[in-house]
């Protein structure tokens, strides 16, 4: 048996990569884990990939457990949902026949904030018995630096992916730029010199794209958020900072 990780793009299916489309035109199942509250459009988006590109294949769907976002035990509670996660890919992955091909569809790159490869490893770990493979994909960065048609790193310099969380906490040392994920208490507020190019949905027919200085758009882009993730039910967002130059 064979388990393919495939990295599906940011939200653009025009996004996906010429190997991705090979690797699932070969698979046997391809396998969803859907969340209760996923947005209906990111559904829809994998079936249609899924349909399009894996027509021969079975589809095998399983319920993504949630994860506990108020503990303050930020990485146990990491732990313990990667766990019951590895619980639903075991039970997902007993319909994977001997000789067969299984895919995994994730958003962006596989390597980038996504927990699917070390999930897998950890049904690995316990007995379970295949090779696994992983296809990268066109991550939201990727695409983000794209559609403002910039470079994540001026020339020489370093560029730090983080989380919000992360910064929260302060700038990176040693890092002149800064691509931000996951952030929902809007950390570049606390940088107003800094020069932020944002984008949410990118890819997707509801993009939003703001740039300029954070204390000129840094509320602009703090109300776009908010009327997005209350209008769609849910966002997906990231951003690029930049020092002010010397």
């Amino acid at each position: 048996m064979r388990v393919e990780v495939v990295g599906i793009g940011a939200g653009d299916p025009d996004d996906i990569t010429v190997r991705a489309v090979s690797v699932l035109g070969r698979a046997d199942v391809v396998f969803l884990l859907d969340k209760a509250d996923a947005a209906g459009e990111l559904m829809a988006l994998r079936e249609d990939l899924a349909a399009r590109y894996a027509p021969q294949a079975r589809v095998v769907r399983g319920a993504d457990p949630d994860r506990d976002r108020v503990s303050p035990g930020y990485t146990a509670a990491v732990d313990d949902w990667r766990a019951r996660r590895a619980d639903v890919c075991a039970e997902m992955l007993g319909e994977l026949g001997e000789g067969e091909t299984g895919a995994f569809l994730v958003w962006g790159d596989p390597s980038l904030y996504d927990s699917v490869i070390a999930v897998l490893e950890d049904v690995r770990s316990r007995g379970a018995c295949f090779e696994l493979g992983v296809v990268p994909g066109i991550s939201s960065i990727s695409a983000l630096a794209a559609r403002h048609r910039t470079t994540l790193n001026q020339v020489g310099g370093a560029v730090q992916i983080t989380t919000g969380r992360r910064l929260a906490q302060g700038w990176p040392d040693g890092a002149e730029d800064v691509v931000v994920m996951l952030d929902a208490r809007c950390a570049f507020l606390n940088f107003p010199d800094a020069e932020i190019r944002w984008g949410a949905y990118v890819g997707m027919p509801g993009e939003i794209l703001i740039a300029g200085r954070v204390s000129e758009v840094g509320a602009d882009i703090q109300r776009a958020r908010e009327r997005a993730r209350e209008a769609n039910g849910w966002i997906m967002d990231s951003y690029l900072m930049r020092k002010p130059a010397r």
